[in-house]
């Protein structure tokens, strides 16, 4: 019975697991985008690792700026998370945990705009830096941009989010997908923060 049952699924017009096309389609692109930047990070470690003088993260890096930038992410994650969970019960509150990740979000982009700055300011480059190996500027500069644009498009994305769910016109299943989103983006945080600024 319960093999047959699998096979009508998986043979017939639902969904196995009981997914939507929407949430199915969420985790192809968060396994293809893993996979990218699995491979960002594998490339940085082995330039790291064959490089003599890859410079030391306290001495390039303000380690307080950076766990400001971690703390805010996380929390926006959690802030993330409530909006999942009201959606469905209470879309006055949904719509303003939508808005605090946003705010979320905005905070940590700015921050690390300043981050950028103030290493530019002091010479650094993609394609040299002052502190020793000259990959180290392009590896830097291209990781945390590339994690900065999805930090962007994701409040982009719960900033629309926000306004739809106000109007009662996104379902909640369709906040549960910005929230997806927004979870693999603070999940590849927490490994670009533990390679770039803590090994």
């Amino acid at each position: 019975m319960t093999t047959t049952y699998a096979e009508d699924r998986w043979m017939g017009s639902v969904c196995p697991f009981a997914a939507g096309w929407k949430k199915v389609m969420m985790w192809v692109f968060i396994v293809g985008d893993a996979i990218l930047f699995a491979g960002f990070l594998s490339g940085y470690g082995y330039a790291r690792s064959m490089s003599a003088d890859w410079p030391v993260a306290g001495e390039v890096f303000n380690l307080g700026l950076i766990g400001l930038m971690t703390f805010v992410l996380i929390s926006s994650s959690a802030t993330m998370a409530a909006a999942v969970a009201t959606a469905s019960s209470n879309r006055a509150a949904a719509t303003r945990y939508l808005w605090m990740t946003v705010v979320g979000g905005l905070v940590f982009v700015g921050l690390q705009g300043y981050e950028w700055a103030h290493l530019i300011a002091e010479g650094g480059r993609p394609w040299a830096n002052p502190w020793g190996a000259a990959q180290f500027g392009a590896y830097f500069f291209l990781i945390t941009g590339f994690h900065g644009t999805h930090v962007l498009i994701g409040v982009i994305v719960n900033a629309i989010t926000a306004i739809r769910t106000s109007k009662g016109i996104t379902p909640p299943e369709n906040v549960e997908m910005a929230g997806l989103y927004w979870h693999f983006v603070d999940l590849v945080w927490v490994f670009v923060f533990t390679l770039f600024y803590l090994v």
